[in-house]
């Protein structure tokens, strides 16, 4: 495994620890709000979703080669810039309320989009090795 296999690994291990630790703030810290009760929910699932999804990344990125492995890296970069843009935004608005710098989620939600394309395009071109 790679030293960038390595961090996505590590950085999808610690967005699945801090997405379980926001559905908790959300059930017992935001007990009075629903709103960000809502928010904070929904961008820890969509956190939690894509952290799984870096390490299917990783794990088909080892089984691919030329373009497919190209198309998983622009995949995974593009996941990790869904759970900062996305989510970071919807954490923010529920705690401290609009961004200073607008289309924050909209940019994470088209990054999400396509970085699932992405990895669906991957799928053409990942073989089974027979190392």
């Amino acid at each position: 495994m790679n030293g960038i296999d390595r961090g996505w690994i590590v950085f999808a291990a610690l967005n699945g620890a801090v997405a379980v630790a926001t559905g908790a703030y959300a059930s017992h810290g935001l007990a009075g709000d629903p709103r960000a009760q809502e928010l904070f929910r929904t961008a820890g699932q969509y956190q939690m979703w894509h952290a799984l999804a870096l390490v299917a990344v990783v794990v088909l990125a080892g089984r691919a080669d030329g373009w497919a492995r190209g198309a998983l890296r622009l995949a995974g970069w593009l996941f990790v810039a869904g759970i900062l843009l996305f989510c970071g935004t919807l954490y923010t608005l529920a705690t401290s309320g609009p961004l200073p710098v607008a289309m924050t989620a909209p940019a994470g939600g088209w990054s999400f989009m396509l970085g699932w394309l992405a990895f669906g395009a991957a799928a053409f071109g990942v073989t089974r090795r027979t190392e």
